[in-house]
């Protein structure tokens, strides 16, 4: 922490209360009387004078309430050594918000300061928001205020002449973003592009004229380290959700406020598009953030969350001035944070790898989701964010698992986003009741298709993504039902197994590894294997891996269960689970499958054997 100026202990003062300090050797007689004296002389002035505490120790005095104009007579009286105005001291620690940011393996926290792996000026943000006030002490020289601005007309005038007010929502953010003591990436340089009014009202074609302006920005120049932050919501649109896309395309990384109306995310926009990072908003407690009657969103279209409630940030008021405020904006300012110190370790991540990297290094299953319906408790990802300590150059397999919308017709879709592939696809019903699941290929790459069951009441399909840099996907179908569909080639490995039946019931596909590496299914059943090629630095994905160069490795882990509730298979650490899959006798076991990087299912009747099926892959390093 700086040193304070005059005008930041200016800022710091408590209007009304002063502490006056009697000179060394008065007597008490005379210090009464001095008491009195004030009192008569305040009576007289209509001022009133209350003597809220006296010492007696080391320093001898009075703390007193009173007005300016009584503390000027106070200072003639011959006990009275000399008076001060009472001011607010502060711990020094970092916030709570920044302090879980370190947990459980951010950047050290010597003395509860917050120190992340760097500052993040090697990142630019995009804000769009309102105004900001750029001279504040914790942005200032960090903040360029563009010559953009596309805000609806506003009513009344009396608004804008409220400066503090219509910077607000948009210094508090910046703050959060880069400020100096209250920042994410103290040192990431912000860009405002105003969108926002003094209400904090803006349209959807006001946001894309700012994308627009933005991209027109990026285009003439390489894109290099660059984060546009959406600290707003609206109802859904497809043309907001165009623009947030073409932004991703284009190398920019897009975060936005989930929203504050404790509804699904994928009800508004920018939260629903998929390619955007979409940030919810947790409390100290680990709870979903509260405001009144809203609170923040949830629901599969919710990438994790971050600290959201009761935020201390740069205040518009003055320029020394700080605040708490609360909502997913603040929420989506830290995750944009986060970014720009990825970003600024390595310069070449794209928007997808910063977004795995972000969900590997989350903090899981901490919140509390128990205000949520069952279905959204499903869907709804337990992660919080956090720093990552430090970042390997080593290449890494990160993997997510993308919910469909449940969908109570015959089939339903899931994606992954652009530079991900899709490593395996499964399907989940909530009666336990799916037909099957497939993966096919088409004009807009993978999909990920689960089928509803005759009397299903419901079904998801669920991908699991993945990225690491050289890996190519294909998917294998079995030439007929019933045959096995099979990974050939030594530089394939097989990292998952789907499969539908022609007759309506649930088809168990299991993947085997070996000589031969291939989806064993029942008679009927068309399995679809996908292939990965292991990804290689050195040469061609069409060739072999060279020896020296890193190789994907892929292998089946399985745990059989006679008579346990649960059974449960982990991946080892250093392996990334890509497939998950359970084999049962009738309908024994239900489970979203994936949890972590575990394979988990709980079982439901008293059906015979059950087991869990996992597919486990790593990046094995080069010999030497």
């Amino acid at each position: 922490m700086r040193v304070p100026c005059a005008a930041l202990q200016a800022a710091w003062r408590v209007p009304g209360r002063y502490v006056l300090v009697l000179r060394p050797g008065a007597r008490e007689s005379g210090a009464r009387r001095s008491i009195r004296s004030l009192r008569a002389a305040a009576a007289r002035r209509g001022q009133p004078l209350e003597v809220l505490q006296t010492y007696a120790g080391a320093v001898r005095g009075f703390l007193l309430k009173t007005g300016s104009d009584v503390i000027q007579l106070a200072l003639r009286l011959p006990h009275v050594h000399y008076i001060e105005e009472d001011s607010a001291i502060f711990a020094q620690s970092s916030p709570w918000n920044l302090q879980r940011l370190l947990q459980p393996e951010g950047g050290t926290s010597e003395n509860s300061k917050y120190r992340p792996p760097n500052d993040g000026r090697n990142t630019e943000v995009y804000l769009m928001d309102g105004s900001v006030h750029s001279s504040h002490r914790e942005v200032e020289g960090r903040v360029v205020i563009t010559d953009f601005n596309s805000v609806p007309e506003e009513e009344g005038v009396r608004i804008h002449r409220q400066a503090s007010r219509c910077s607000r929502h948009g210094t508090h953010i910046v703050g959060v973003v880069s400020g100096s003591d209250s920042g994410v990436a103290p040192g990431a340089g912000v860009k405002l592009v105003r969108v926002l009014d003094c209400q904090g009202r803006g349209t959807v074609s006001g946001v894309l004229a700012g994308l627009e302006y933005v991209r027109a920005e990026l285009l003439p120049r390489p894109v290099g380290a660059v984060v546009v932050l959406l600290p707003l919501v609206g109802a859904f649109s497809r043309a907001l959700n165009a623009a947030c896309r073409d932004a991703v395309a284009y190398g920019a990384v897009v975060v936005a406020a989930a929203g504050n109306h404790r509804d699904d995310a994928c009800l508004y926009s920018p939260a629903s598009e998929p390619e955007v990072i979409t940030i919810g908003a947790i409390n100290s407690a680990d709870q979903l953030m509260s405001q009144g009657a809203g609170g923040s969103n949830y629901g599969r279209c919710v990438d994790l969350f971050a600290p959201g409630d009761d935020i201390v940030s740069a205040s518009s008021d003055c320029s020394t001035c700080f605040t708490s405020s609360s909502g997913t904006s603040q929420a989506a300012a830290h995750a944009a944070g986060i970014a720009s110190v990825m970003l600024s370790s390595n310069q070449n991540m794209s928007p997808v790898q910063v977004l795995q990297m972000m969900l590997h290094h989350s903090i899981r299953n901490t919140i509390h989701f128990l205000s949520l319906s069952e279905t959204h408790q499903l869907i709804t990802p337990n992660l919080v964010a956090a720093m990552p300590s430090a970042y390997s150059s080593e290449a890494e397999l990160l993997c997510r698992s993308v919910w469909s919308e449940m969908s109570r017709g015959e089939q339903v879709v899931s994606r992954c986003r652009l530079g991900e592939e899709m490593m395996s696809c499964s399907s989940y019903s909530p009666d336990g009741v799916p037909a099957g699941d497939t993966t096919t290929v088409n004009s807009r790459g993978m999909e990920c298709v689960a089928h509803n069951g005759p009397e299903g009441k419901g079904v998801y399909a669920v991908a699991r993504c993945c990225v690491i840099g050289g890996l190519q996907c294909q998917v294998h179908t079995s030439p007929t039902p019933g045959q096995e569909a099979e990974c050939v080639g030594p530089q394939l490995h097989l990292s998952g197994c789907a499969s539908r039946s022609s007759a309506d019931f649930l088809s168990d596909s299991r993947p085997h590894h070996g000589d031969r590496k291939h989806c064993i299914v029942k008679d009927g059943s068309t399995s679809h294997a996908p292939s990965r090629h292991a990804p290689s630095r050195h040469a061609p994905s069409r060739h072999a891996p060279s020896r020296h160069a890193p190789s994907l490795e892929c292998k089946v882990l399985e745990k059989i269960s006679v008579d346990k509730d649960q059974v449960e298979v982990s991946c080892p650490t250093g392996w990334t689970l890509t497939d998950c899959k359970s084999i049962s006798q009738g309908w024994a076991l239900v489970g979203p499958g994936v949890t972590g990087n575990s394979c988990r299912f709980d079982r439901t009747t008293a059906a015979g054997i059950t087991a869990g099926i996992a597919v486990c892959c790593h990046v094995r390093p080069p010999l030497h």
